[in-house]
């Protein structure tokens, strides 16, 4: 009984602490060529564009907005 409570407990920390790592930062990016728009980091590490996954990493993402001349709040 006490292994099973060792257990169940151990499983609680693990989802609860797993729950800190779905956090999602956002930043609001402009372009002369487009309206503002909302670029996010996902859990995943991807960037998503006002809610749609790119499946692209968020700073190879990023990068490649500022390159092309958007400018991006922090």
């Amino acid at each position: 009984m006490t292994l099973r409570i060792l257990y169940l407990f151990s499983a609680i920390v693990i989802f609860t602490s797993c729950n800190d790592d779905e956090s999602r930062t956002c930043t609001t990016c402009t372009s002369d060529l487009t309206a503002a728009f909302e670029v996010c980091r996902e859990s995943d590490g991807t960037a998503s564009v006002n809610g749609e996954n790119t499946d692209t990493d968020f700073d190879l993402y990023l990068d490649g907005l500022l390159e092309t001349g958007a400018t991006c709040d922090n």
